[in-house]
């Protein structure tokens, strides 16, 4: 098996699959030393057609196959797409429209993350070869084994594919997986912006003092990581970004004080950086806090109500066939026992029709569960 390795291969490739209606992608990546992830092969398939793109090959050009991940045209399978979609969005192509067999699993019954190879086995009867999981992809050459591992992926999705979707279809599931996948080609969702990078930690405190010291060394600390490519936690733990929001040391020797930072890492080239950006920010807190809403203190959700909230959604799970992970979470959950119109997803679109209109409905009293046999069931009320 011979991968492309030339732009000229990788057009004609690409022309072929143009005219698809829809095509299987996955990639091979290295990134456990690494901030950015290492592309090592790409593979794509159709249901006619498939092959292995060695992005490390000296002078391929990927613009032919990134144009086909941005024609519109074009349907692009993942199976637990996050990651492959980052890669993509990197190079500038962000893959529309998509469709992740894993999300669409979980509206098939096939329960919460159902494994690509359990997948497999159980719509289209093939075993996938595991012995080539943990290879170093990129170390060359790669193997017939390697290689023929890699493309299974694709082949084997490209044959599941239709089926899920039929099965859908014949649910009247398809509309609650394609809106999924809204979310999942967000560009936002992919957004490495060094300012941003706060906004997926929690903040502890609501002090401008804190927030300030917050918001920079997070910010410091991905932008250190993406220059040096390195893993986020090897520049800093998530940890350490709190305690030095609370502490703000300003000093190598306050810095050497604090428990979750490195030894020697006041003194150090980087914490030298840090206290800079820190003496910045803390000269003026309120300029450089961000404007974040403090919570109130809101009431404690009743643990009766949340556990009869997470019977009906085992219920409701089991009965339609749909992973309760796909339909609401605790944290919902904990919302609608304490607020009628909470702002979560499990009271919107599909969710609500499925799961949320019962939600409210048992704790206004106008439903109970029964236990029937085995199965729980949801019973109306007699006014």
């Amino acid at each position: 098996m011979t991968p492309i390795t030339t732009t000229e291969a990788l057009r004609d490739f690409c022309s072929r699959l143009s005219d698809e209606p829809f095509i299987t992608v996955d990639t091979e990546f290295m990134r456990e030393t690494t901030y950015w992830p290492k592309l090592c092969l790409i593979q794509a398939a159709s249901p006619t057609d498939a092959a292995i793109i060695d992005p490390l090959a000296d002078g391929l050009d990927l613009e032919p196959f990134l144009a086909l991940l941005r024609d519109d045209g074009i349907l692009k399978v993942f199976h637990a797409a996050r990651q492959d979609v980052e890669i993509f969005v990197r190079l500038g192509a962000m893959p529309r429209p998509m469709f992740d067999t894993q999300v669409a699993a979980m509206a098939a019954g096939f329960g919460d993350q159902v494994s690509y190879e359990a997948l497999v086995r159980q719509m289209i009867r093939k075993e996938v070869d595991k012995g080539s999981r943990f290879t170093d992809w990129a170390r060359r050459p790669l193997s017939d084994a390697q290689l023929t591992y890699a493309l299974a992926d694709v082949t084997h999705l490209a044959a599941l594919y239709p089926k899920l979707r039929d099965r859908l279809q014949r649910d009247g599931r398809l509309d609650w997986v394609m809106s999924e996948m809204e979310d999942l080609t967000d560009p936002g969702l992919y957004d490495t912006t060094p300012e941003l990078a706060w906004r997926r930690l929690k903040p502890k405190k609501w002090s401008a003092k804190y927030l300030a010291a917050f918001v920079a060394t997070a910010t410091w600390r991905e932008r250190a990581a993406q220059e040096r490519d390195q893993p986020r936690g090897r520049i800093l733990k998530d940890e350490a970004i709190d305690e030095i929001a609370t502490q703000a040391p300003t000093d190598a020797d306050a810095f050497n004080r604090l428990r979750s930072v490195p030894k020697g890492f006041g003194g150090s080239r980087l914490g030298q950086e840090l206290i800079e950006d820190l003496k910045r920010v803390l000269a003026d807190p309120e300029a450089h806090a961000p404007k974040v809403e403090r919570p109130g203190r809101a009431d404690p959700a009743p643990p009766s109500v949340v556990e009869l909230l997470k019977v009906l959604l085992k219920a409701k799970s089991d009965n339609a066939g749909v992973a309760s992970k796909l339909i609401a979470t605790v944290a919902d959950l904990e919302k609608i026992a304490v607020d009628d119109e909470a702002d979560v997803e499990a009271l919107q679109g599909w969710r609500r029709q499925l799961f949320g209109e019962d939600a409210l409905k048992l704790k206004r009293g106008e439903i109970a569960l029964v236990l029937n046999g085995p199965r729980v069931e949801v019973v109306e009320i007699e006014g």
